[in-house]
């Protein structure tokens, strides 16, 4: 890489979709008159797309790249999201939410939940959900928000269509565009780092940093420099995914729902114009043809599409920044859809790129910095999705078993404890996962705390009866008064009927 700080820095992006494309969108927009940018991508790679779900972080990362929102949701015919619902996680038939909000309100000394529990010891709190705006909202339909409210939330959208939306800025700020396929990666014979990409029609295309979004392929990271991966199928057992569109059938509520089955779970997204359904699965405990004829048993509507098969692998590169070459998407490493992460994690591995961007030329203190916090960030979020494996009461099928019984991390083992022994959760430095999120989805999960922080007893029964009451009642009346999640977006994003 040229140390000539007059020269534009050459970066070839490998791969469009999702990942590649939010790529070329934000070095353009934020980085773009110090880059010359490239993008490669073939007609025959395709785009995975049923990554329709995503996380409030979503929102911060387009408000830095300055994208309306309205016209975003109405290209991609989107709809709100306010969190998840689980359903038969626990045991069949419970049912809770994890949601985008504060619940409750903590102290300097303790978290909300140590009220909650002292309330409930003494007979006068109510469900743990009912102190979340956000979830409240999600379980009666309702949303609405503006430049000074305070709701959480993020969305459902078309995968692809997001990506051709993205290209269209993209392009606009400068990237070029080149439609082929990758038939040759070229190193240099001494280094070891990528030099160029020779195309199947003999256009070479060099560059000085390379990312690759070619997906599960991997063909820069993996298949050219041979990093290795991580796997961690031992703890996450689902290999498979089969997805399916159909029609709508009703009006969309605000949340992913999520129904855990005999073999993984199944996802359903509302879309305005149809519904994104999908059965996340363990091949060691049902074939490919079963989870297909489950998945269409259980949705709703007509089906649009022929359901498609995808095969994964959980895990992570051991390197995601490897000599001249940065992997970001599929390429970089996979979480199931369970908590929504995907787009996220794309999100965050071009974010951490431009911090850490090397125009003075690559430097193995840059690329360890990036690996480390590459690494922390997937390591937590896989220890989350883990709980909701671990923590469950069901024994019903052999898939539910190994989960219940499976050996988990020491990082994972250690906040159950925690939380099991005295109601303590915890975000630390780094991670995407609030203390709101854990204490959600371990109370739901089944989890109840044996102890918790004494805090709450120097407000008085009375007081604290008061206060959780209070509380409740003001989050009540604030979602009566919202309209609807349809009326909502009909005013704000409606999209174009098909």
């Amino acid at each position: 890489m040229s140390n000539n700080q007059n020269t534009p820095q050459r970066v070839v992006i490998a791969g469009g979709g999702t990942a590649g494309w939010i790529a070329a969108v934000a070095l353009s927009k934020k980085l773009g008159s110090l880059l010359n940018i490239t993008l490669v991508e073939s007609k025959q790679m395709g785009t995975i797309g049923v990554g329709e779900a995503t996380i409030p972080t979503a929102r911060t990362f387009h408000k830095l790249l300055g994208i309306d929102e309205s016209a975003l949701m109405k290209a991609t015919e989107a709809t709100f999201k306010l969190g998840i619902s689980f359903e038969d996680w626990g045991k069949k038939g419970d049912r809770y939410i994890h949601s985008f909000g504060q619940t409750g309100k903590e102290s300097w000394l303790s978290e909300f939940q140590h009220y909650w529990l002292h309330g409930k010891a003494q007979g006068f709190s109510s469900d743990f959900g009912d102190y979340c705006l956000e979830l409240q909202a999600a379980k009666q339909g309702k949303f609405a928000t503006s430049d000074k409210s305070p709701i959480n939330y993020a969305y459902h959208l078309d995968a692809l269509l997001y990506a051709k939306f993205l290209r269209s800025i993209a392009i606009e700020h400068g990237v070029v565009h080149t439609e082929g396929t990758i038939s040759k990666v070229n190193q240099n014979a001494s280094t070891g780092n990528i030099e160029s990409l020779t195309l199947e029609s003999g256009t070479t295309i060099e560059g000085d940093l390379f990312i690759d979004c070619t997906g599960f392929e991997a063909l820069l990271i993996e298949q050219t420099l041979e990093t290795g991966f991580e796997d961690w199928s031992h703890l996450l057992p689902c290999d498979s995914a089969v997805a399916v569109q159909t029609d709508v059938t009703g009006t969309p509520l605000p949340m992913t729902r999520s129904v855990a089955l005999d073999a993984g779970w199944r996802w359903c997204i509302p879309l305005q114009n149809r519904m994104g359904n999908g059965y996340v699965y363990s091949s060691r405990h049902i074939s490919d043809d079963e989870a297909t004829a489950s998945l269409l048993r259980e949705v709703e509507g007509n089906p649009i599409n022929d359901p498609r098969v995808i095969k994964h692998r959980p895990g992570i590169r051991r390197k995601v920044w490897n000599k001249n070459c940065v992997a970001i998407g599929l390429s970089a490493g996979f979480l199931e859809p369970l908590e929504s992460t995907g787009i996220h994690l794309f999100m965050m591995g071009i974010t951490r790129l431009m911090q850490l961007f090397p125009f003075n030329g690559v430097d193995q203190s840059l690329q360890d910095q990036y690996n480390t916090l590459a690494v922390g960030e997937l390591t937590s979020i896989r220890d989350f999705i883990l709980l909701h494996y671990h923590a469950t009461q069901r024994d019903d099928s052999s898939f539910w078993r190994r989960c219940k019984n499976m050996d988990i991390p020491d990082t994972l083992a250690h906040r159950i404890a925690l939380f099991q022994k005295n109601g303590h959760a915890y975000q630390a430095a780094g991670e995407l996962f609030r203390v709101d999120s854990w204490t959600q989805v371990m109370l739901g999960q089944g989890i109840e705390p044996e102890h918790y922080h004494h805090l709450a007893k120097t407000m008085g029964d009375d007081q604290l009866a008061i206060y959780l009451n209070s509380m409740k009642d003001a989050i009540g009346m604030t979602v009566e008064k919202l309209p609807s999640h349809q009326t909502f977006i009909d005013q704000y994003c409606k999209a174009a009927v098909i």
